[in-house]
């Protein structure tokens, strides 16, 4: 029998183990003499779930890369309520960008997150306008020849060289095609078939448009060489509503409806297949990134089944198996539902000290990634405490406590067994401030100087470990805001501001010196959780909002600017949390689910981040 060296020319490595897999080893055969069998590694296609959309919708314009996405308008009903918001995607979060000047829906939109078009649709009628985005905002240029809707999807091409082609004119669908040079539009040829709310993809002087409806789903493609439409092969499921990306000769669609679909196919330049890649869920009118690849990809948003969607969902081919950022259940707290209590550490060691059930607690508690132990008490009963530090090296302070509801300064240190009264108080009492650093480093701003939201200050305090020093203050004065990074390198965001101020949505930086402004968190909130070491990757989570009494939304910051992440189980605030970066937290005890369920909660919820890994596989033999 021939050997593997006598049929492909080389021989095979030998090791003792599988090696560390990356890109490289792709399509490459080792033998593993552990397990005595040949392994290799090799790529799949595979859609993964991303972080949602702030605000769900379908009949959006997509643009961009999988990495630097668009969502352009839409519908965010119920019934027909159109969008001017406009979303970005930096390949792991959406944050909100320049709205768009009128609220559309089913418009054509392509090219890239900093050069966009977006062109037609429906306002409150048929629509021409059209307009070009630069990564911040939008510019009005000469609308389209024809006023049309359902152009979901139609549009290719770029900035400076873009093509409209179908859609719906009252009332039959359109085979017009129109031509943007980066002054003005003009005809091209027809489509064969007339059509709206197909996928296109590829550039001005080389598309394919596939699927679409004409009444009924259409399976037809034609393909535009600059000049005139070619029809090629049908696509393998007929369908309205899909999103489509790539170029004319690799492309690749998704979605659609009647039913609504999940079916992923792909074009090599001549034939439709079918992928055994599909949507996690099935649904029509999504924003695809139009710069995507037949083998990188995103989609987002869409409708289905039965209602409005803030999915986003990334396609990948490749040797990694991706599993989506999440939280996750953790062990319950074992006695009490505690809110406004101090969690310190991390998901694997974690402590949650203080706090407030039906009265004001000093129950102490330490996590082990799985379940909760009774430790020592604090030496006070408090509630709304802050904390930093690890579980065996922790650092308490403020807070207010029995029996007139007194505001305190007392700072306590917990070194894993025991808590010590410090004998170095806050140089003024102080609850619901943010806090970050270590035991030995650490920042306390803002907070209430007196019992209540109606009172906030701006004062800011260092510990070095033997006593605190007061800062710089603070711009705004708000309580209940959340804190994260370091003493030379920390921030804090969000709170309540009285005086109707209300529910803030500010970020300040400091410098160990001075706080600046920074970039402002998607939604206001108080009662908020933070998690990072670091001024640059940290996420933010639950929290009380004009919107919600507890919030499930997660954002994470890379020191610019905040994008959305998935999100918690539970509708939360006023947990205890603790966590050292954006890659894993956890959160326990907490405030009401919601309006109409206003009791303490005992959930511990875990946050991992996306990881991605690659598998070797064994090839049989014989």
């Amino acid at each position: 029998m021939a050997t593997y060296e006598e049929i492909y020319g080389k021989r095979v490595k030998e090791f003792d183990s599988d090696p560390t897999l990356d890109s490289s080893y792709e399509g490459q055969v080792w033998y593993n003499s552990a397990t005595g069998t040949l392994r290799t590694v090799v790529s799949f296609a595979a859609w993964s779930s991303s972080s949602p959309l702030i605000t769900a919708r379908y009949g959006s314009g997509g643009a961009g890369t999988q990495t630097a996405g668009l969502c352009i308008g839409g519908n965010i009903g119920p019934g027909d309520v159109r969008t001017t918001v406009v979303e970005e995607y930096n390949g792991s979060g959406w944050a909100t960008g320049g709205a768009l000047p009128a609220a559309t829906r089913s418009m054509a939109a392509a090219g890239t997150q900093t050069a966009a078009f977006s062109a037609g649709g429906y306002e409150t009628s048929n629509t021409a306008e059209a307009y070009t985005y630069d990564g911040s905002s939008w510019t009005a240029i000469p609308a389209l020849t024809t006023a049309r809707r359902s152009l979901n999807n139609m549009g290719s091409g770029t900035t400076t060289a873009a093509l409209v082609a179908g859609g719906y004119i009252e009332p039959p669908y359109s085979n017009a095609s129109e031509e943007y040079n980066g002054s003005s539009w003009s005809e091209g040829n027809n489509l064969n078939t007339a059509r709206s709310t197909g996928g296109s993809a590829g550039t001005q002087t080389a598309t394919i448009l596939a699927g679409g409806t004409t009444g009924s789903n259409s399976a037809k493609a034609e393909q535009y060489n600059g000049t005139s439409w070619t029809e090629g092969p049908n696509i393998n499921t007929a369908r309205q509503g899909l999103g489509a990306a790539g170029t004319q000769t690799s492309a690749i669609i998704v979605a659609g409806r009647s039913p609504d679909k999940d079916a992923t196919e792909e074009w090599d330049g001549s034939t439709w297949s079918t992928s055994p890649a599909t949507l996690a869920t099935a649904r029509y009118d999504v924003a695809p990134a139009t710069s995507g690849t037949s083998s990188t990809w995103m989609v987002a948003g869409g409708y289905g089944p039965s209602s409005i969607r803030n999915l986003t969902e990334e396609y990948n081919v490749s040797i990694n198996t991706i599993t989506a950022a999440a939280w996750s259940s953790g062990g319950a707290l074992p006695s009490a539902a505690m809110r406004s209590g101090a969690g310190t550490g991390t998901q694997t060691a974690g402590l949650l000290a203080a706090g407030y059930t039906n009265t004001i607690v000093a129950e102490s508690y330490e996590y082990d990634g799985s379940s909760w132990t009774a430790t020592n008490d604090l030496p006070a009963a408090r509630f709304n405490i802050v904390g930093v530090g690890t579980q065996t090296a922790s650092l308490l302070t403020g807070g207010i406590a029995p029996p007139s509801n007194t505001l305190y300064a007392e700072t306590f240190t917990y070194n894993g067994s025991t808590f010590s009264d410090t004998g170095y108080d806050l140089p003024g009492a102080r609850s619901a401030g943010g806090m970050f650093g270590i035991q030995t480093a650490a920042v306390y701003a803002a907070g209430s100087s007196s019992v209540g939201p109606a009172n906030a200050v701006t004062n800011s305090y260092e510990y070095d470990g033997e006593g605190w020093t007061a800062g710089n203050n603070v711009n705004t004065a708000r309580n209940g805001c959340a804190g994260f990074g370091t003493l030379t390198a920390g921030a804090i965001c969000n709170g309540y501001i009285p005086g109707g101020g209300g529910y803030s949505n500010a970020t300040e930086e400091y410098d160990g010196t001075n706080w600046t402004t920074a970039g402002n968190m998607v939604v206001g909130s108080s009662g908020c959780n933070a998690s990072g070491t670091s001024q640059t990757n940290a996420i933010v989570f639950s929290g009380r909002s004009s919107a919600n009494n507890g919030e499930q939304r997660t954002f994470a910051y890379d020191g610019t600017t905040w994008a959305s992440q998935p999100s918690m189980a539970n509708n939360h605030y006023s947990q205890a949390q603790a966590g050292t970066s954006s890659i894993s937290t956890w959160i326990a005890g907490g405030g009401p689910k919601g309006s109409g369920t206003p009791d303490n909660v005992t959930n511990t919820e875990e946050f991992t981040a996306e990881t991605a890994t690659a598998t070797a596989k064994t090839l049989t033999t014989s």
